[in-house]
Formats: structure tokens, C-alpha cells, sequence
């Protein structure tokens, strides 16, 4: 009998594939009744890799305002008021930094989590953290886990998305561990010059030869498959084979946004050089969450501002505000923003003490920061937690692990009950912890 290194051998050249990680039971991707009624359907997750700021971005703070200037206990330098000014926006009175004005029109529809905390100031291990709930183990990430749990609306594209994925974490951020490999998420590179995914077009076979040559190996896999009664990397296998297939007609029609009105491009940033990348991946999301895409990503590093704060701030802010905002307000137009969860954020935040030259620039904190979601199942319009003159949580605290259950929960998944056993256990993407945020829910 063919040998399964002979069957992957006969597929190598020039198949696209999608790459095989891990073992598992349950290779389907049809959509599966959640444990209650969810409040969306899909997540569209803003990584900010660097840790952004809250001092300078949404969480204003006028104890650190009255504060600046004076040393705290054990701290060497001095406490640093916000660089830019903060105004009130909408009915709420959101105070919001003056960078985001295209994000601050839609303050009433934000919940701004002022009491974030986790376990890690290091970026590589907080990157990790913030995406599988824990960065000592190779675990799956939270897009992994999602799809895992409800399957996917549209069977002909990948359930998990990943825009321009940066690089610390590498691979661990979007990579399903020991799920099945069908819940990977698919990284998409819209640098210029790269193609959106590789191999998702054949160079030496047409569509019609490599059917044929697919239906010859997936046949051998079955009969292999049946052979050994129960194969859960074979299963794997043969999922993974026939999604990417379909990928090759389907991926290249959202991917292709020359359908675009001249006026969306616009409101998306497409004439300005500074926001047209960050752009180019808001647009992509809002296709990807039309056409049934459960959880998209979208990646932007540059936050790690320990010198030049405001000057590096203010040309972050600018790259993604209109962007952001022009999505919201896109979301909203179509009927899509009520079940589309959006959540904002970085691995952790930054210190309130100044640090380098001049003290323009602010030190890795994860005691206490900021995230925002938005959409649906979410009160808008709100502050939840708060942290104290030295950057640390002290009301209304939400763990990593927190926002992770909660983000499960609109989902109409059980964080405790959406587990999977490997290695003679049951794992879960929040381990033994996790507490829905009840507080901010509508």
C-alpha cells in the first residue's frame, strides 16, 4: 500500500496546500449549533503588536494629569501626563485622544476596557499570551478555537484570517497546535510586491488535471483511512486538500476589490500613502466578513515607543484612524456591525513614568491598560475599569483571560465547556480561569 510520504510526495509540486499541524478528531468545518444564543458571528480583531500607549490613545486619566512632574515610590523617573489632548465625544462624553477623530465620531458604540491587565511585559511571550491564553505551552490560538467551536459560514473559505501577520510570536499566534489543522489560521501577506497567498494558484496543472489529480489521491487516502479505521491526521489531511482546493475560485474574488466604488476606496484612506495600507486591510475585512469569514485579524506593529512617543504615535494614529473608522461606519451601512464584534488592542500597555531622552517615551506595562471592543452584544458609550497614578488596575480588572471568556460568550460559546483532549487532558483556551465580563454586556 502507498505509503502516506508517498501520497504527500505526489501532491508537493505545485498544490496549493494548506500546511498540517497537530492531530485531531473532528476535521469538519460545517457550522455547529453554539452552546447559547449568540449575541455575533464573527470577530474582527485589531492587533496593535508593540503595546500602544493607553495614556496617549483612550484612557484618560486626571489623577496622572494633576500627578505629572512628581516621583512615585520606587519609580526612577518622573510621571508623564498624556502628549496629546483628550476630548469628549457623542452623547456618552467618551474621552478619547485628539489622533482619533474618525474613531472618536463612533464613541458611543466604543466600550473602552480601562482595566486590562495579564501575565507578561515581554512582547514575544505577551503576544502569544494575548493569543492562546498562555505562552509556556504551544497552544491553539483564539481564531483556532473559534472556528473549532461554530465551523464556518462559507465552506469554500478559510474560517480563520490573519492580514499582514507581524512577527514576534511568529506562527504561534495564528497556529492551531493540536486542533485540527483545518482551524489554522491563514496568514495573508497585501505587502506590495508579495502575493496575497501563497500557492493559492497553480502554475503547471489547469483547475480540470488538478481535480483529477486530487480525486486519485483522495482516494488512496480513504482507502488508507479505512484500512486504519481511525486516522485523525489523515482525516486531517484529506479536509485540508479539499478546502484548499476550493480556496484556489474563492479567495482570489475577495481579495479582489476592483468592484470598489471610487468613493470607498476613499473613506477607507486608499489616496493618502500613510493610511492606504492599514486601509487596504480594513477593506479586506469587511469583504472577508460579507463573504463568511468567522474571525479576522488585522496586524500592525510600531507600538513600542520607548523614545519619540508623540511623534510615533501621532504617525501610528493616523495610519489606522480613518481606516478603523471608515470600517465601523461601512459595518454599519450594510447590517453587519450588530453581529461583528471588533476588538482593539496591543499584548499589554505602557508605563505612566517617562523614560529616554527627554522622557518621550514610556516603559512596558502589563499591570494595567487599555482595549476597546465594539458591535454587537456590547454596551457602547462606556468606561469599564480604571488604573491607578502608577499604571496599575485597580477597578473593575479584566485578565486576558477575562476578555477571552467574553469573547467566547457573544460568540454562544461556554468558554468552561469549549475544550478539546489532547494528551490525556481537556484543554480550553482559558485554562482554569476566566470570568465573563458581564458588566459591559448589553
Amino acid at each position: 500500500m502507498t505509503s502516506r510520504r508517498d501520497l504527500m510526495k505526489l501532491t508537493a509540486c505545485g498544490f496549493p496546500y494548506l500546511a498540517l499541524a497537530g492531530t485531531a478528531a473532528d476535521q469538519s468545518l460545517n457550522p455547529r449549533r453554539p452552546h447559547h444564543e449568540p449575541k455575533v458571528k464573527r470577530v474582527i480583531f485589531f492587533f496593535m503588536q508593540g503595546a500602544p500607549s493607553q495614556h496617549e490613545t483612550f484612557d484618560y486619566n486626571e489623577e496622572l494629569v494633576k500627578a505629572a512632574g512628581q516621583s512615585t515610590e520606587g519609580a526612577k523617573q518622573k510621571l508623564l501626563a498624556p502628549v496629546f489632548k483628550f476630548s469628549r465625544h457623542g452623547k456618552s462624553g467618551l474621552p478619547i485622544s485628539d489622533v482619533f477623530p474618525n474613531i472618536a465620531k463612533h464613541a458611543d458604540d466604543l466600550c473602552l476596557l480601562n482595566g486590562m491587565h495579564t501575565n507578561s511585559p515581554a512582547h514575544p511571550q505577551a503576544s502569544i499570551f494575548m493569543h492562546t491564553g498562555s505562552f509556556t505551552f504551544v497552544r491553539p490560538s483564539i481564531g483556532s478555537w473559534v472556528v473549532y467551536g461554530l465551523g464556518t459560514e462559507n465552506k469554500d473559505l478559510p474560517g480563520f484570517v490573519t492580514l499582514n501577520p507581524v512577527g514576534l510570536g511568529g506562527a504561534a499566534l495564528y497556529g492551531s497546535a493540536f486542533l485540527p489543522a483545518t482551524y489554522q489560521g491563514t496568514p495573508v501577506t497585501i505587502a506590495k510586491g508579495q502575493a496575497p497567498i501563497d500557492n493559492i494558484r497553480n502554475a503547471k496543472l489547469s483547475v480540470e488535471k488538478q481535480r483529477k489529480q486530487i480525486d486519485f489521491v483522495q482516494e488512496m487516502n480513504r482507502e488508507m483511512l479505512a484500512g486504519a479505521k481511525q486516522d485523525n491526521e489523515l482525516e486531517g489531511l484529506i479536509s485540508s486538500y479539499e478546502l484548499a482546493f476550493r480556496m484556489q475560485a474563492s479567495v482570489p474574488k475577495v481579495m479582489d476589490i476592483k468592484g470598489e466604488s471610487a468613493a470607498t476606496l476613499e473613506a477607507y484612506g486608499f489616496n493618502d500613502a500613510e493610511t492606504r495600507g492599514f486601509g487596504t486591510q480594513c477593506l479586506l475585512a469587511r469583504r472577508m466578513a460579507e463573504a463568511g469569514v468567522r474571525f479576522i485579524e488585522l496586524n500592525m506593529n510600531g507600538w513600542d515607543q520607548h523614545n519619540q512617543l508623540k511623534a510615533k504615535i501621532e504617525s501610528n494614529a493616523k495610519a489606522i484612524d480613518q481606516p478603523i473608522g471608515a470600517l465601523i461606519a461601512d459595518l454599519k451601512q450594510r447590517g453587519l456591525f450588530e453581529d461583528t464584534l471588533l476588538v482593539w488592542g496591543g499584548e499589554f500597555g505602557r508605563s505612566a513614568h517617562e523614560q529616554g531622552p527627554g522622557g518621550d517615551g514610556r516603559q512596558h506595562n502589563n499591570r494595567g491598560y487599555t482595549m476597546w471592543l465594539a458591535g454587537g452584544g456590547i454596551k457602547g458609550g462606556m468606561r469599564h475599569g480604571s488604573c491607578d497614578v502608577t499604571g496599575g488596575a485597580v477597578e473593575n480588572k479584566v485578565h486576558l483571560h477575562d476578555l477571552h471568556a467574553t469573547i467566547l460568550h457573544l460568540l454562544g460559546l461556554n468558554h468552561t465547556r469549549l475544550t478539546f483532549r489532547y494528551g490525556g487532558r481537556d484543554f480550553r483556551l482559558t485554562d482554569v480561569h476566566g470570568n465573563v465580563a458581564r458588566a459591559i454586556l448589553a
